[in-house]
């Protein structure tokens, strides 16, 4: 059992460091908004702290899982930022979503101060998060990884180190491709089905067995034809996430014409009002 600080309690952190509690591990817990830090503490028990670095000061891991680039670099550096407090030796794990960029950089800084860094962004959504069977792709030091790897199994089903620093982020940014394009056609085949005067779960039962077949079609059909979308993972952050992807891909000179326009039609949806709905939203559009 190791001491650990976790940074972040949004929809996946909350129930992320809850799982580090029910692990074992020692947990202090830090989030931009006090109350819910004391309520997570009241839930689970260990501790919470004003900042980040006070937060950081003792632990041997200290994991963040917060909004953006910003976001991260806030509780990452400065006076008051994790690194400040967090001795040699020990090791920062990334699981926020974030650009490759920042990735470097604070992997350069935390070196710089002979702290390991991960960049260990997660796949599964809110119900992964709270079922603790999330995926987790990461890249850094072999060495880093392989300690960290044990203290992520409390909310990790697949964990894996795909390359060097970096190639965590670079592998989410495959998963955010991927994703963007299997939701547009999932979503335009219920709702040519619908059109049809089909029976669109009945659909659904006979063909998701076929090359058809997916998560998402297996997952989010029926919430998607009873127009339903509340399932954690929001339209604004998807759109942070393809944005990501479309910079990067620019930068690689790998074309991305499905993705850059499933982001448009993400940001018709948040122009409908539908920023904080699902990904599976997509299908409003259509209707």
């Amino acid at each position: 059992m190791a001491k650990v600080t976790f940074l972040g309690l949004g929809v996946m952190g909350y129930p992320m460091a809850g799982h580090l509690a029910k692990a074992g591990h020692e947990v202090c817990v830090y989030n931009r908004t006090p109350a819910k830090a004391e309520k997570w503490v009241a839930e689970h028990g260990g501790s919470s702290a004003a900042t980040p670095r006070e937060a950081a000061e003792g632990a041997e891991f200290v994991m963040a899982c917060v909004g953006n680039d910003d976001d991260l670099r806030s509780v990452v550096l400065g006076d008051d930022g994790a690194l400040a407090g967090m001795a040699e030796g020990t090791v920062f794990v990334d699981h926020t979503t974030v650009s490759a960029k920042v990735t470097a950089e604070l992997y350069e800084a935390a070196k710089g101060q002979g702290v390991g860094f991960v960049d260990a962004p997660v796949s599964g959504g809110q119900a992964g998060a709270e079922n603790g069977v999330l995926s987790i792709m990461c890249g850094g030091d072999e060495g880093h990884y392989d300690r960290a790897e044990p203290v992520m199994q409390a909310y990790g089903r697949s964990i894996k180190r795909l390359g060097e620093s970096g190639a965590g982020q670079l592998t989410k940014m495959v998963n955010q491709i991927c994703i963007a394009g299997l939701v547009q056609g999932l979503s335009e085949g219920l709702a040519f089905a619908q059109k049809a005067g089909l029976d669109g779960k009945a659909v659904v039962e006979v063909i998701k067995g076929g090359a058809a077949g997916s998560w998402q079609m297996e997952n989010r059909h029926e919430t998607m034809l009873d127009d339903f979308f509340e399932y954690g993972f929001a339209v604004d952050w998807m759109r942070k996430d393809l944005g990501i992807c479309l910079s990067t891909g620019n930068e690689l000179g790998a074309a991305l014409p499905v993705t850059a326009l499933v982001d448009q039609f993400y940001k018709d949806v948040q122009n409908m009002g539908g920023g904080r709905w699902d990904t599976s939203s997509l299908i409003k559009r259509l209707r």
